[in-house]
């Protein structure tokens, strides 16, 4: 397929198909009046999994008010319902290896459907319980089985898609996200003032109509749920889950992994230091606040799937070191910006750092992976961020408390920029065993 560069400064690549050869996807300019139409060629699992997104994230409300349901309705202290989101984060790292490595056993889809009917279920169950330990507990199990569905997707998404579609099926599913919390979020606010419980209740039957949805697509498209992947032989498949993961010997992907964490740290900084400055130290509204996230959600609703078709032939060591660059401009510059013109354009930069760090990311770690071992590795990926999720929000805010906000915005600057230098040690780090990586990885 001859690809051709005619249109390069205009923010766009056209691909022109050979003899034989059909179009994988159609890339247009971000400025097209329809620049959604390059989704045209995305293989129809990739819509399914979208739509699938769609409905469960267009429920979600139960997590976002969790501390406001434990602190009103249960009467906890604001202190033990921070224990509570620590659970669901804990819950979310264990989870994330093993639910990539099922995911490989059993098939993406399999685990998918599962962490969405199991989430429904303990969404439901959790509203009877009025116990705080029992209910801290419970947070823990609902956020293994919810978060068994990020791995699982990931894994469907990027085996769905073919290389080059990989960061457009990715921007398409993060819409799918986004358009989906612009929703759950603002419903379960006007459900909060007639009832806490409805909330889990209304989470839970979006869960569980999610999974229905994609049972019934998949039954439809004639796509099977359960897909072990041929190059493992049936021996290799018994002991699949006790065998060793290689992943702990691929250098590349271990310093990706790095990357990612480093640059979560600061990303997840919008929920940790970020609020407390701006309200706090800035004495801006809480509107204030939540009008930055409008900002941020209507930029990666309108420009996110477009941005990543124009850079969908841009290598991964180009686009992730410019995207954790433009984090930690993003979130180092709130150490100067105190007016809400600047603060706001603080929001936009690291909001495209976002829009490109996380469908590259995903789909660098799709081609680090061996045959058959793209859940393990998606799983990896996702406990990075678990794991800066629980790391991140306390420790900003706890440096923001001791040290101000100039020290600590220079060092989410750092740490972002740390995390663009790992990933370029990872780039030169020796390749040459990787081809007998994944050979062992099949024969294990």
């Amino acid at each position: 397929m001859e690809r051709t560069t005619a249109g390069l400064d205009r923010g766009f690549v056209a691909v022109r198909p050979g003899r034989g050869e059909r179009v994988l996807f159609e890339t247009v300019p971000i400025g097209s009046l329809n620049p959604y139409r390059g989704l045209r060629g995305l293989p129809g699992d990739v819509w399914i999994i979208a739509a699938t997104t769609l409905v469960n994230r267009a429920g979600m409300m139960a997590l976002p008010f969790l501390i406001l349901y434990l602190t009103k309705h249960l009467g906890v202290t604001p202190s033990l319902a921070g224990i509570a989101i620590s659970a669901y984060g804990v819950g979310g790292l264990v989870t994330a290896p093993i639910a990539g490595r099922l995911a490989d056993r059993l098939g993406p889809y399999a685990v998918l459907r599962a962490s969405l009917a199991l989430s429904g279920v303990m969404l439901l169950v959790m509203p009877l319980v009025h116990h705080f330990a029992l209910f801290l507990a419970l947070t823990f199990l609902w956020a293994v089985v919810a978060d068994a569905a990020r791995p699982a997707t990931m894994s469907a998404l990027t085996t769905a898609a073919t290389p080059e579609q990989r960061k457009a099926a990715i921007a398409l599913n993060r819409l799918a996200i986004n358009l989906g919390m612009s929703v759950g979020p603002a419903v379960g606010g006007f459900l909060a003032l007639v009832s806490f419980p409805l909330l889990f209740v209304v989470d839970g039957l979006t869960s569980l109509a999610a999974s229905v949805v994609l049972s019934v697509l998949l039954w439809r498209r004639g796509t099977t749920t359960t897909i072990p992947h041929p190059s493992l032989p049936p021996e290799t498949m018994k002991g699949w889950l006790s065998s060793r993961s290689p992943v702990w010997h691929d250098r590349p992907a271990l310093l990706f992994f790095a990357t990612s964490f480093l640059v979560n740290l600061v990303f997840v900084q919008h929920e940790g230091a970020m609020p407390l400055y701006l309200v706090r130290d800035l004495h801006y509204r809480e509107s204030f606040y939540g009008m930055l996230f409008v900002i941020n959600t209507a930029i990666i609703v309108a420009i996110e799937v477009p941005l990543n078709i124009a850079m969908s032939h841009w290598p991964a060591r180009r686009v992730i070191p410019i995207a954790a660059l433009l984090i930690a401009i993003g979130f180092g510059a709130m150490g100067f910006a105190q007016a809400p013109i600047p603060v706001a354009m603080t929001v936009i930069v690291w909001t495209f750092g976002e829009m490109m760090f996380f469908p590259a990311g995903t789909a660098h770690v799709a081609e680090l992976a061996p045959a058959g071992r793209t859940g393990e590795y998606m799983g990896m990926f996702s406990a990075s961020f678990s794991l800066a999720l629980i790391v991140g929000p306390w420790a900003g805010a706890a440096m923001l408390d001791r040290f101000g906000a100039p020290v600590t915005w220079g060092i989410a600057f750092t740490c972002a920029v740390a995390g663009a230098l790992v990933f370029g040690l990872g780039t030169v780090v020796s390749t040459s065993g990787r081809g007998d990586l994944r050979g062992s990885a099949i024969r294990r």
